[in-house]
């Protein structure tokens, strides 16, 4: 009778034992499931791979160029993209950048007889989910030009890096006529004409939405959208843009010019602003790796 009783209480130990070394099994499972299903931090969460990069002479990884080209830190974290030659932060909703970062120097900027802008075609974008991608259909016909962020001109490197800028995450739409091909364009050769003076010079450009008084007394932000997927069209346009000289001075502009007819005569000293009123404006903060304090000029005013 008593050897019975052994047995059952030993077939019943079995049993427990083997139920908690299978719960204890399933628990390692279901950890190392939520483990590998967690994200990492937003830099590399966010930040796309990127082809190797090349500038003739060293050999330069993607990751090392984003580090060149994020050297005084990101704007901001949002569905950030890095390409072979800059890097940008996707607006999903707005389906146009929040900022586009650039490093260029005189390499970058020179003629070079390789690259050919003709061969270059505006794409979408297959890499960004179609609920978020702008088409070039969306552009067709409703009387805006498809603006650069990151300048073709300012990518002479490679035919790569030239054609990069053509993709739809780097475009938004900009008045033709007096904008993009004039008043904008000129803001873009000014910033070319800073690798003359400086070794490295960096540069943010985005899309802004800013408020308007309206007749009631009351102020609004409104813009236009266009297309089937409703692609928006900013009110204005902004360009930090930070100068690195030889004996390692900084040099700062900001700009901030009105997505309009500008008159050609206007310089474009006079879209200059303080860096503060676009960041506040943005949500962004330009280049927080370097403390104001220690720039040496601030619209070409010392600091």
């Amino acid at each position: 009778m008593i050897s019975k009783k052994i047995i059952q209480i030993a077939q019943l130990s079995g049993v427990g034992l083997a139920g908690y070394y299978v719960g204890i099994k399933n628990n390692h499972e279901e950890t190392a499931k939520t483990i590998q299903v967690m994200p990492g931090l937003p830099i590399f969460g966010t930040v796309s791979a990127a082809a190797p990069f090349s500038d003739g002479s060293t050999f330069v990884t993607a990751k090392d160029r984003v580090s060149q080209i994020m050297k005084y830190g990101f704007p901001g974290l949002d569905h950030v993209r890095s390409y072979d030659d800059f890097v940008l932060s996707y607006d999903r909703r707005t389906r146009v950048p929040h900022w586009v970062f650039e490093h260029i120097t005189k390499d970058h900027v020179k003629k070079n007889d390789e690259i050919d802008r003709s061969k270059c075609d505006f794409a979408a974008d297959e890499s960004i989910h179609p609920f978020f991608r702008s088409q070039n259909s969306d552009y067709k016909g409703s009387g805006f030009d498809r603006g650069h962020m990151a300048a073709a001109g300012n990518h002479r490197l490679a035919q790569k890096d030239v054609a990069q800028t053509f993709y739809l995450t780097n475009i938004a739409p900009q008045v033709g006529e007096g904008f993009n091909r004039h008043a904008w364009n000129r803001l873009e050769k000014h910033v070319r004409k800073l690798t003359k003076v400086y070794d490295h010079v960096f540069c943010c450009t985005g899309p802004l939405y800013l408020p308007r008084k309206e007749s009631d007394g009351k102020s609004y932000v409104k813009y236009q959208v266009i297309g089937a997927n409703t692609v928006a069209v900013p009110t204005h346009f902004f360009k930090v843009v930070v100068g690195e000289a030889p004996d390692g001075s900084l040099h700062m502009e900001s700009y901030v010019m009105p997505n309009q007819k500008i008159p050609d005569e206007t310089p474009v000293a006079n879209f200059m602003v303080p860096p503060e009123t676009v960041e506040k404006a943005a949500g962004l903060l330009f280049f927080d790796k370097i403390h104001r304090s220690k720039l040496s000029s601030i619209n070409g005013r010392k600091v």
